[in-house]
């Protein structure tokens, strides 16, 4: 911290501070910029676009990095950038914080994995895959970054609108029956942003979230219900989004019919739901919300677990691994919201920084148990492997778009590196030592049994102990259930190409890391659940932002 107050110091006055927060912008204009290039070529020049989707994605991995490292050092940890240098809350602002950079690094550590497995083949089984992919990029991070909810309206809207394609892109019933589901849903969710969006508006005459912050505490009697009406109609469409029960039926049929790459990447797009409510539920209804502090939070709390059990039960019932895996990412965000209930019922930040942790891990492992589905069920003798057959019989041309595995060498040892994925990426799920799984679900159960001796709304504490500890049994029970059935039945080695196997190990090697670096990472995040439960920084540094001009001569 202190290198990097004197390599600031050092700089030239009209630099120092300015190439961070102009840096924030990077993270939207990166794939918009992929994607506008991407457009200027037909879809014969599908890898050229996808070694500009690469590149983007790797350029996108190395901003992040230098994002939340900037966040890490910088003192107070949030940075405003205003766009057109229009004073807050005037105009259009993005807002870095600790937990922005997180999730900023999240999105392209699943990103880049996904597309590197999508340059087998999966890239050419559609129309417009590669600026597709940036635009939902683009969408994700913009969600993350922006400090209004009108803009986050948008964002929710470009990252929906190139799901919508992602998800149809390929064939087969199934997949389009899965899809219309899908967009009908997320287009009711979008109906009731724009409503709550609009009557906050109407009540607060502001969208910007540092100024909401200030005026929710300030409403008047009359008011005060009519906030409350718009966040419920703001909860509709971000748990949606979330998949709480129940709200969450779409997303197993969803996610299992997506292709692989695409399933992986969807599983930080629940995400975006989950930080959603957290940031808007711990900034408007936190500890300093006044008569509204705690709002909503014992139904976040109750359908958390809800979502939860739904999900055990799911992951129990379910007999392949796409619907399994589906079935996780309820069992993740069930345990996420419940985490941001009870932080925002007693404006405590105990269990926040465990969930965060988890979040971190438990999303890389599920975009790694997405792309494993296709390999081991080419094992299995799925369609994967079929087409693999009929392309050697009938020796297909590797351009042919129905020829699989034409993106590299198909490498020797498949069952076993599968495996070693499976099992790295199940133990994490599951949170079984030493992997960060464990570390994270460690944390949250100390702080709810910590907090279950001193707090009143004990029920909650204790049943989410209970179903934290079922939900990760039954994980495990299932799993290997199906991974003795599919990985050590049947010796025989499925063709692996090598561009699959560095996808997914590049999941692996990022979950070893996160190991390696607990400590530093679950310190950071201690600090970041601090700063989301204290959120006076957050309001001031937005509200008192200046122009970069006025700000820095």
């Amino acid at each position: 911290m202190n290198g990097a107050a004197d390599i600031a110091g050092n700089l030239p006055a009209h630099l120092t501070g300015q190439l961070p927060v102009h840096l924030i912008v990077a993270p939207i204009l990166i794939p918009l910029v992929a994607a506008a290039i991407m457009l200027l070529y037909d879809e014969r020049r599908r890898k050229l676009k996808q070694g500009i989707g690469l590149a983007a994605c790797g350029l996108q991995l190395i901003v992040a990095v230098a994002l939340i490292l900037h966040a890490k050092d910088s003192t107070e940890a949030v940075s405003v950038y205003l766009l057109g240098d229009w004073p807050s809350p005037y105009g259009i602002v993005l807002v870095l914080d600790r937990l922005s950079a997180v999730m900023l690094l999240l999105g392209s550590l699943v990103a880049l994995p996904a597309l590197i497995y999508a340059g087998d083949r999966w890239h050419r089984n559609g129309q417009h895959f590669a600026p597709l992919f940036q635009c939902l990029l683009m969408g994700v991070n913009g969600a993350f970054l922006t400090g209004d909810l009108f803009n986050l309206f948008v964002f929710f809207e470009v990252m929906l609108a190139a799901s919508y394609g992602l998800l149809l892109h390929g064939t087969g019933r199934a997949r389009v029956g899965a899809g219309l589901h899908y967009i009908a849903i997320n287009l009711l969710a979008a109906m009731l942003f724009l409503l709550g969006v609009s009557l906050i508006y109407g009540v607060t005459g502001t969208l910007n979230m540092a100024d909401l912050a200030r005026r929710v505490p300030l409403l008047s009697d009359a008011d005060r219900p009519l906030i409350h009406a718009a966040a419920v109609l703001l909860a509709g469409a971000f748990l949606i989004k979330s998949a709480m029960w129940p709200l969450c039926f779409w997303l197993p049929n969803a996610y299992s019919a997506a292709s692989p790459p695409v399933a992986a990447v969807f599983s930080i797009m629940t995400k975006v739901g989950v930080y959603t409510v957290i940031r808007l539920g711990l900034l408007l209804f936190g500890g300093s919300a006044g008569a509204s502090a705690g709002f909503g939070a014992e139904v976040l709390v109750a359908g958390g677990l809800a979502t939860i059990a739904f999900g055990m039960v799911g992951v129990l019932a379910s007999q392949d691994l796409s619907r399994m895996t589906g079935n996780l990412v309820l069992v993740s965000s069930g345990t996420l919201l419940s985490v941001v209930g009870l932080a925002i019922e007693y404006d405590s930040a105990a269990m926040l920084s465990g969930g965060l942790y988890y979040m971190f891990a438990s999303t890389l492992a599920l975009s790694g148990l997405f792309l494993l589905v296709e390999p081991i069920g080419r094992k299995e003798g799925g369609i994967a492997g079929l087409l693999a057959v009929t392309a050697e019989a009938y020796g297909l041309d590797p351009e042919d778009d129905m020829a699989p595995n034409d993106a590299g060498p198909v490498i020797p040892g498949a069952t076993t590196l599968l495996g070693i994925a499976f099992v790295a990426c199940v133990m994490v799920v599951a949170g079984l030592p030493p992997l960060p799984g464990f570390m994270g679900k460690l944390s949250m159960l100390t702080g709810a049994v910590e907090a279950a001796g001193t707090q009143p709304f004990m029920w909650g504490h204790w049943l989410f102990v209970g179903l934290l500890i079922l939900s990760g049994l039954a994980t495990l029970i299932a799993m290997v259930r199906w991974g003795i059935q599919s990985l050590w039945a049947d010796a025989e080695e499925p063709p692996l190409p090598a561009v699959e196997i560095l996808a997914v190990m590049t999941v692996v090697a990022t979950l070893a890391l996160l190991t390696i670096e607990a400590e530093p990472a679950i310190r950071y995040l201690d600090r970041t659940a601090e700063a989301l439960t204290q959120n006076s920084v957050y309001i001031g540094k937005v509200m008192n932002a200046l122009p970069v001009g006025e700000g820095h001569e």
